[in-house]
């Protein structure tokens, strides 16, 4: 196949020669053949000219969950795969939110085959032990052979402490990424919400940040212990960042996500019991959204996330606290971002990460793989339902006044455009 980029601007803050520089960029066979200011294609190229189109390197999401298999009804990974591009994203990190969920290396093979020849790239995770029920270690090693980039119970904690332990000694053997959920569940209890002023107006159970802050805690002493790499998703509080900021002054091994929406919406939007803001962990203060939102500016968070996670709406249009925990985020993420952050640490953040998953480094030259994103960045709108591509619909962004919209992407010789 062959593509043709006319005079759109690269966004690449590591290439000084390139960044913010309009060029015309060739594609040939996947491959980047020319970039220039006036680049002419043969016969049968596909033109992409589009006023105000700007490039990147593609984009990579350490956070996303679908629904296949067992939950199809959420999100199939052929649709999700589709989303995802058409967000901007080239490779995804896919949870192990399934039934069954993926706890052997036939589950990691099933998974990446079911992403074989898209635009979209998937990285399966699995399950960190068996059922993920939290007692005996699953095919750590075995699956990491078959394509496992990292090992994760999602949204449970490691509640045995020796369990960790154990996981990180052993996965030192082979280079394993440990994923342990910011929530001690104890504290947690039947809370649905962030302990404090809304929910206490709201008499709502309330969820402390002293939960998350006492288990990241935890495991940072048991990674000071063992050695090892520990990854852990999705921090929403200010304790948080500065646990975590003393352990990397100590020299450990750790990095950690935040989602999209723990730095966009605050506890605030509660105040309607709309379940679409029902997420773990909780949407916190106003106070924590700023201290992530720093964070994330001096490098102590490395990865911001989606958290893109599909609930059908049976388990959406209930009671607050009976409600699913989850929001979809894939499609609303860099208009969240952009708005937050100049665009050039938008787009670092969007294309930085996956060396720590073991991923090869997309570069923009001539010569390389094509692995770009497409979008335009400063285009204002109301997020709506006309802008959600996914099966299920529960995205807490409808309504929020969003900047810059992704075009689609280019990789694996294929091309996935809105």
């Amino acid at each position: 196949m062959n593509i043709l980029l006319k005079s759109a601007k690269i966004v690449c803050p590591d290439n000084k020669e390139l960044h913010l520089k309009k060029r015309d960029i060739l594609i040939k066979n996947g491959v980047i053949e020319k970039i220039g200011t006036s680049v002419e294609g043969p016969s049968n190229t596909k033109v992409v000219d589009q006023k105000n189109l700007h490039v990147s390197i593609g984009w990579f999401d350490s956070g996303v969950s679908f629904g296949e298999p067992g939950y199809e009804e959420r999100e199939t990974i052929s649709n999700g795969l589709m989303v995802a591009g058409k967000s901007g994203f080239t490779d995804i990190l896919l949870y192990p939110n399934t039934h069954p969920v993926p706890d052997t290396s036939s589950d990691v093979v099933f998974l990446k085959e079911r992403g074989l020849n898209k635009a979209t790239v998937i990285h399966p995770m699995g399950t960190l032990t068996k059922n993920a029920d939290g007692t005996d270690l699953a095919e750590l090693f075995d699956m990491k052979n078959a394509g496992a980039v990292a090992f994760y119970d999602f949204k449970k904690q490691v509640a045995n402490p020796n369990l960790l332990k154990i996981a990180l000694l052993y996965a030192q053997n082979f280079g394993g990424l440990i994923f342990s959920f910011p929530q001690d569940g104890n504290i947690k209890g039947t809370g649905v919400a962030h302990e404090g002023k809304i929910s206490t107006i709201l008499g709502m159970k309330g969820i402390p940040a002293l939960a998350e802050e006492l288990q990241v805690a935890r495991d940072l002493f048991i990674l000071e212990y063992t050695g090892g790499k520990l990854h852990i998703p999705t921090i929403s509080s200010a304790g948080s960042v500065k646990l975590i900021a003393n352990a990397k002054k100590k020299g450990l091994d750790v990095t950690c996500s935040v989602a999209v929406h723990n730095l966009f919406i605050s506890d605030e939007s509660l105040q309607g019991f709309d379940t679409h803001y029902k997420v773990s962990p909780p949407l916190r203060e106003k106070s924590d959204c700023k201290a992530l939102i720093k964070g994330v500016s001096d490098g102590t968070i490395d990865f911001v996330t989606s958290d893109h996670i599909p609930v059908d709406i049976e388990h959406k249009r209930v009671e607050f606290d009976n409600a699913m925990s989850g929001s979809i985020g894939l499609e609303s993420a860099f208009g969240c971002l952009n708005n937050i952050f100049d665009l050039d640490e938008t787009i670092t953040m969007l294309i930085k990460g996956r060396s720590r998953f073991g991923l090869e480094e997309p570069v923009l030259k001539e010569g390389a793989k094509a692995c770009l994103t497409l979008f335009v960045p400063d285009e204002e709108y109301t997020f709506g339902l006309e802008h959600v591509l996914s099966t299920s619909k529960n995205s807490m962004f409808l309504g929020a006044s969003l900047k810059g919209k992704a075009i689609g992407v280019i990789n694996n010789d294929q091309i996935t455009l809105k």
